[in-house]
């Protein structure tokens, strides 16, 4: 009988605890450094009920009623002396049943963050979960959810992709030398179309179950740690999915920015730094929609501002991420990332993160970093970019016109203008990446020049950055992008051939790894390919020089952009060879035993280690 009694009294909580359907965060943790946190508490007509905990060291500050009766907002703080446990949140409505809903304080894990802070001396692989391997076929669809598309034929559709995938991989990116994923989006998209990119999310703390959710992220994360492999974890602060349960039903009007009519962002970095923008400009600029199915996310409201915030916290604690890429950072309003910024910074010191800022021009990526060393009137603290001025640089040195004014003069003078930054090393350098057209297609299909922009890509300062196949010469221009978004040959069971291994690769395939992966592993061991000092010389005659430098060693890059080779007379290059008069060439291997002059192939770039 008492079996009967106890199962008809969880009946009962169940259907009680109904009207709480959703408490965000999930969980929180004792010990912080900021003791508060703000719950969003989501059930119909929520907003009625009256709550109170009992539970030493936690209390509640404020019970926040906002313009939709579906939602809380309750303000708790958790005093230094609070130990872990579940916390009783009683709910109470006169005339109606008091109820309660557990909510989970956890111990903080310290041994998840051993390896947090992806810096200069990582090398980063951007992989989008879909289109790289399959891993679990279970998950390929799953049931009520919006996009129910499975079709490797087309791009747009989703193609099975997944994290058990990224897993079975492993030893795959750490014989290459990788040293730190970047995965596209991974939480859950429930988007009716293209939801397979992860860029408009409708969950803030749930990984997208066709990709294995949370358990599956975990795995992945505690299987990369094993092996010394960082996570770097998308983010998006602008946009949520048009999907997301905060949008289909906002708790205020200015959750997001409304407009009119559907008004589209002017995509127009330059109103932040402009003295003389236009109001209505910088308006449309920020506030105005990435896309329709991406509404822009209000960051002055203190409830958007602490909801976004503190899922990111959750992340780095829950799971043990080492670093944030952030997702179209230009178009965010830059006092709250500041405020962000300050937040992640007093509870993770090591934690890094960097901007996508595809702007134009030196002074306007370095206007959106850490520090103000160019009146910017704003410290973002934001630590690094995506250098796209480094990328234009080096592609504009393989491809440019030869002369006075050659495309290794362009490269040269982006580095020139370092001294915008506040530390330049933290900037993530790349060939490719999933928006733009991948770089064996931009340079013509041309090995040297391919082989020429690897070498620069691992000498030159910064954080290296890979995309996913682009050491098997993977091709194709990103109109529409769905082409560079291509499958990985192999991450699915009936692929014809299998790139993951050196049996599955041509030969050409096979150099193109084997480049990759010498320079990726020298330079993981060599510390001054990632902190040492930089030594540049003003080109001359398509030849650009550069040193790299520390106590211990001298590296001399050679770039070569003239189609015919060249015996190269070091004499004006001896501030950067110190002592040495031999030279180890890191790609082929071979010795030079004098190098007052070095021949020097066409399209190439050579590196040397001098001894």
């Amino acid at each position: 009988m008492r079996y009967v009694i106890a199962i008809i009294f969880i009946f009962i909580n169940l259907v009680s605890n109904a009207q709480v359907e959703r408490i965000e965060p999930l969980n929180w943790w004792v010990g912080m450094k900021n003791p508060n946190v703000q719950l969003l508490v989501y059930g119909n007509n929520i907003s009625k009920k009256t709550v109170s905990v009992n539970y030493p060291g936690v209390e509640i500050l404020k019970q926040n009623q906002v313009e939709n009766p579906n939602y809380l907002f309750l303000d708790l703080k958790i005093h230094p002396e609070a130990k872990a446990g579940k916390v009783s949140l009683i709910f109470k409505e006169a005339g109606k049943k008091d109820f309660t809903r557990l909510y989970d304080l956890k111990e903080r894990d310290a041994a998840k963050h051993t390896l947090q802070g992806v810096n200069s001396s990582d090398f980063i692989y951007l992989i989008m979960p879909d289109r790289f391997a399959n891993g679990d076929t279970s998950n390929d669809r799953i049931k009520g959810m919006a996009d129910q598309t499975l079709n490797r034929d087309s791009m747009y559709y989703r193609h099975g992709g997944d994290l058990q995938g990224i897993i079975n991989n492993l030893d795959y990116l750490q014989e290459l030398g990788v040293t730190a994923l970047w995965l596209n989006p991974v939480l859950t998209n429930d988007q009716p179309l293209t939801s397979y990119h992860g860029y408009a999310n409708t969950e803030s703390y749930y990984v997208d179950p066709r990709f294995g959710g949370n358990d599956a992220y975990k795995k992945l994360i505690e299987e990369c740690h094993k092996r010394g492999i960082k996570m770097v974890q998308d983010l998006v602060h602008n946009h949520f999915g048009t999907e997301h349960f905060t949008v289909k039903d906002m708790p205020m009007k200015d959750w997001v920015h409304q407009w009119d009519t559907f008004t589209k962002t002017n995509y127009r970095e330059q109103i932040h730094m402009d003295p003389y923008a236009a109001k209505s400009d910088k308006d449309i600029m920020m506030n105005g929609w990435f896309d329709k199915h991406m509404p822009d996310m209000n960051q002055n409201n203190p409830f958007v501002k602490n909801y976004i915030t503190q899922s990111h916290i959750w992340w780095i604690e829950e799971m043990g991420v080492d670093g944030f890429r952030l997702d179209t950072y230009a178009y965010n309003d830059l006092g709250f990332m500041a405020e962000w910024g300050e937040a992640i910074d007093r509870e993770y010191p090591k934690m890094t993160y960097f901007g996508e800022t595809w702007v134009h021009g030196v002074p306007n990526q370095a206007y959106f970093t850490k520090g103000d060393k160019i009146n910017q009137g704003i410290d973002t603290k934001l630590q690094g970019v995506t250098d796209f001025q480094a990328y234009w640089g080096i592609i504009e040195a393989l491809n440019g016109k030869f002369g006075w004014m050659d495309g290794v003069v362009r490269l040269y003078n982006t580095f020139a203008n370092d001294f915008m930054y506040e530390d330049p090393y933290k900037n993530v350098v790349f060939l490719d990446n999933h928006d733009l057209s991948r770089f064996l297609s931009v340079v013509g299909e041309d090995i040297n020049k391919f082989n020429s922009g690897i070498a620069w890509l691992f000498t030159t300062r910064g954080i290296p950055q890979l995309y996913y196949g682009t050491e098997i010469l993977m091709k194709n221009f990103a109109s529409p992008d769905g082409l560079v978004r291509e499958d990985f040959p192999g991450g699915w069971p009936k692929d014809k051939a299998n790139k993951f291994t050196a049996k599955g690769r041509t030969e050409k395939e096979n150099e193109a790894f084997n480049l990759v992966k010498t320079l990726a592993n020298y330079r993981k061991n060599n510390p001054v390919l990632q902190d040492g000092n930089m030594l540049q010389f003003i080109p001359e005659d398509g030849v650009y020089v550069y040193f790299r430098y520390n106590q211990d060693k001298r590296v001399m890059v050679v770039m070569n952009s003239k189609q015919e080779s060249i015996k190269l007379n070091t004499k004006r290059y001896q501030e950067g060879f110190g002592p040495h008069k031999q030279a180890l060439n890191i790609i082929s291997g071979a010795t030079l035993s004098n190098i007052e002059e070095i021949e020097i192939p066409g399209i190439s770039t050579q590196v040397f280690e001098l001894k």
